[in-house]
């Protein structure tokens, strides 16, 4: 039995490290910078990239480490060798095995935090002259990078109105390396037709990469329908606590491959301590994940019927424009609800004013249900035309539904909105 025959719980809870010489049940902290190698030999072909550890390996077999029984559901492909943490280790490993198996991947890499994901996957892919063509509505920093930083190095960007992915072609170009998007996106919450999307990649033979981060593996699985590349920023639902940072992209194994010599070399790793969270975190994703969006999707009914409400998004609402999309590729539709108030934002300010239970954060994805006025935090670098062009109005305002009583979080939302 291999973990891709398990079911997607088991694997998030039952792949991890061989059992060392003490038999812990729960994997342990690697707290350690480097490792050391056995002679000059094992140094050299390590370095070299040639083999693992052999000698330290000759104690494994079949029966697990040093003779030590190893239960079928806890097998772990030792990849390489460890040779310094910012490369890998195995608590890293061990993080980025789990999403390889949720997502589908081939291959992924893991980095301090969720930009360091995006920025590094696109700079270790890129040279001077190509060009991305990106969804209109991406994350605030994303932007910026494309607008502020890449330009420095004559790459360029177009972007595509998320509600017109009919005219995506209209902006590919002879020079165009990238297709990009994020879907659910951030923050209007609105739906990409991933299946088009890969079918478009492949056409016109560009990589697609796609920020899986509002509906982690357990809701999307991005790659089955052609892409190639995912993104995810952990900091949210993946560790869902708001403890630590962390991102991972994972996708096919020769482009994770220029991503990870760019990223030994430059040094965005996550740290292990992190990675060992972010693992634990991952074995109750599936549990968490379907109670968030069991209280979201109440949410936004509520918001739908409120007098005081413009408009809601969530994908699984019906009047959500792209509704038939979300269910084709979505399990569920996640723990964010976008809506606008009305009055603008001067009623937006008020709402955030009055709001008791809910945190008043940038955050996202936590046990605590959290609400962000976009205009004036995560997209506070956009003009106000580059707010509009993605349904970033001056009311809108984001919610990230906890895990609390749903009541009492709809409770607080409706004294604020009155």
């Amino acid at each position: 039995m291999s973990n891709q025959n398990l079911g997607l719980e088991t694997q998030a809870i039952r792949t991890q490290l061989e059992r060392t010489q003490y038999l812990e049940h729960s994997v342990p902290l690697y707290l350690t910078s480097s490792f050391i190698f056995e002679d000059a030999e094992d140094m050299r072909a390590s370095f070299a990239e040639e083999t693992p550890n052999n000698k330290n390996n000759s104690a494994e077999n079949e029966n697990g480490v040093l003779g030590i029984p190893r239960q079928i559901t806890e097998l772990f492909p030792k990849k390489e060798r460890n040779i310094y943490s910012r490369f890998s280790n195995p608590n890293t490993s061990e993080f980025v095995e789990k999403i390889c198996l949720m997502e589908g991947a081939e291959d992924g890499y893991a980095f301090a935090t969720g930009m360091a994901a995006v920025y590094s996957t696109f700079a270790a892919l890129l040279n001077s002259g190509d060009h991305i063509v990106s969804a209109s509505s991406v994350f605030g920093s994303t932007h910026t990078l494309f607008t502020k930083y890449f330009p420095k190095w004559n790459i360029t960007t177009s972007y595509f109105d998320v509600n017109k992915p009919e005219t995506i072609e209209n902006f590919i170009r002879l020079n165009t390396k990238i297709l990009y998007a994020e879907s659910p996106t951030n923050p209007a919450v609105d739906i990409l037709d991933l299946e088009l999307l890969g079918k478009i990649a492949k056409k016109h033979n560009l990589i697609l990469i796609i920020d899986n981060c509002f509906a982690t593996p357990y809701i999307q699985n991005p790659i089955q329908f052609g892409v190639d590349l995912v993104i995810h920023s952990a900091t949210k639902l993946i560790d869902g606590q708001g403890r630590v940072l962390g991102g991972v992209t994972v996708g096919r194994s020769d482009l994770i491959r220029e991503i990870y010599l760019f990223s030994r070399n430059t040094g965005p790793a996550l740290s292990p301590f992190n990675a060992w969270v972010l693992s634990k975190s991952l074995e109750t994703l599936p549990v968490r994940i379907e109670k968030h969006c069991e209280n979201a999707l109440k949410v936004a009914e509520f918001l739908e019927n409120h007098p005081n409400v413009a408009s809601v998004k969530y994908p699984f609402l019906k009047s959500h424009p792209q509704y038939e999309v979300a269910k084709k590729q979505m399990k569920l539709g996640g723990n964010i609800v976008a809506f606008e108030i009305k009055g603008g934002i001067e009623s937006g300010r008020k709402f955030l004013d009055k709001i008791k239970l809910c945190s008043l954060s940038a955050n996202l994805g936590d046990t605590r249900s959290i609400v962000t006025h976009p205009a004036s935090t995560t997209h506070s670098k956009l003009t106000e035309e580059e707010r509009l062009a993605v349904s970033i109005t001056d009311g809108l305002v984001r919610v990230s539904v906890g895990l609390e009583t749903v009541q009492d979080v709809i409770n607080d939302l409706k004294q604020a909105l009155e």
